[in-house]
């Protein structure tokens, strides 16, 4: 949806998005699920550089410090690149790999890949090493069980279109059974299949059926957001096509959003004591 004209009462926000944010604020028990970089850290090159915006990071803290509420991180990177540029205290849940490897606590931890996973993505690894390596800025990120072939840094388009589909016939040509997601400047191949969506399931089913917020910005996330249900509330960071009923430009107007549910939330907790 279009961003409409911002209220009076909060000039960063969609005014129907405030109202959605304030009536979520008041569920008796409630799950906040985010996809991290691009909607909470502003994307950059070198993905272990990447934080998130102070202000979504203060508020995300305060958040998980209230009463009947979780905070939970959902992303396509691994839970150990996660955890390292998440910067949340240890008993947050993460949901790393798109749905794979599940950290509900520091001692439950669910594993992305058996043996047979590790050796598959190994032999395609070597296959598609040397036409990564072919394009200078063009690198591979290992996970636990796939790997992602980023194009981020790639000088053109044409050149970064060109090298996707390269990997991508050489992938399907060597082994025609691993699952194959795109997202922005990227290509992944994972030996098993998931979604975020089904991550989020995991989280939600773990806290006994909470209210939901999510929010996201890649193809990838809109797994999550079509998991959403009746009094969940689903948030897309930016502009590409969406089935969430609510969009903010990006991760600064995203750090509102979480700043009024805070400021929210509180508010709630407060009045039902």
């Amino acid at each position: 949806m279009a961003v409409d004209p911002a209220s009076e009462n909060d000039p960063d926000l969609d005014p129907a998005l405030a109202a959605a944010v304030d009536r979520l604020a008041a569920a008796p028990a409630l799950l906040i699920a985010l996809d991290f970089d691009g909607t909470l850290a502003p994307e950059v090159d070198d993905p272990a550089a990447a934080r998130a915006l102070p202000a979504a990071h203060a508020a995300l803290l305060a958040l998980h410090a209230l009463p009947a509420t979780t905070v939970a991180l959902v992303s396509g990177r691994s839970l150990e690149s996660l955890a390292a540029v998440g910067g949340m205290p240890d008993e947050v849940p993460l949901v790393g790999s798109h749905g794979l490897e599940v950290r509900l606590r520091p001692d439950d931890v669910r594993p992305a890949a058996t043996p047979q996973d590790a050796e598959r993505v190994r032999l395609l690894r070597l296959r598609l090493e040397p036409l990564v390596s072919a394009v200078p800025g063009a690198w591979i990120e290992q996970k636990p069980a796939g790997f992602a072939v980023h194009t981020r840094r790639v000088e053109g388009a044409e050149a970064a279109a060109s090298l996707i589909d390269a990997v991508r016939a050489e992938a399907a040509a060597h082994d025609a059974g691993l699952t194959v997601r795109d997202g922005k400047n990227v290509v992944e191949f994972a030996a098993r299949d998931a979604t975020k969506g089904d991550g989020l399931r995991v989280l939600r089913a773990e806290l006994g059926s909470p209210a939901v917020l999510f929010a996201g910005d890649d193809v990838t996330d809109e797994d999550a957001l079509g998991v959403l249900v009746e009094g969940d509330l689903g948030i897309k960071v930016g502009a590409a096509p969406t089935v969430a009923a609510h969009r903010v430009a990006d991760p600064r107007a995203m750090a509102r959003v979480l700043e009024r549910l805070r400021d929210a939330r509180r508010e709630s907790a407060a009045t039902t004591r």
